[in-house]
């Protein structure tokens, strides 16, 4: 596995942490309890502070799976290096 998946997949424990890593590919806020809009934000917030990139408030809605968020994450990487 990836460094940035496990990061990532770390930064969605620490939002929920009974969280079934093996169906990460299945979570989503209508698959995960407790999954609202303060757990949203909360879970933007630990992403943009685990790998020091923004996230625009107006993507918040394309990234609630984890593989979008996955995506997200490597496009904002990959952005920022290219600067």
């Amino acid at each position: 596995m990836d460094e940035i998946r496990q990061r990532l997949i770390n930064c969605f424990i620490a939002v929920f942490p009974t969280l079934n890593v093996e169906h990460l590919e299945l979570v989503a806020p209508s698959s995960v309890e407790g999954w609202d809009s303060v757990a949203t934000v909360t879970l933007m917030s630990v992403i943009e502070e685990e790998f020091e990139i923004e996230i625009d408030p107006e993507n918040i809605e394309t990234l609630l799976s984890f593989d979008s968020a996955l995506s997200h994450v490597r496009q904002g990487l990959q952005n920022a290096s290219g600067d």
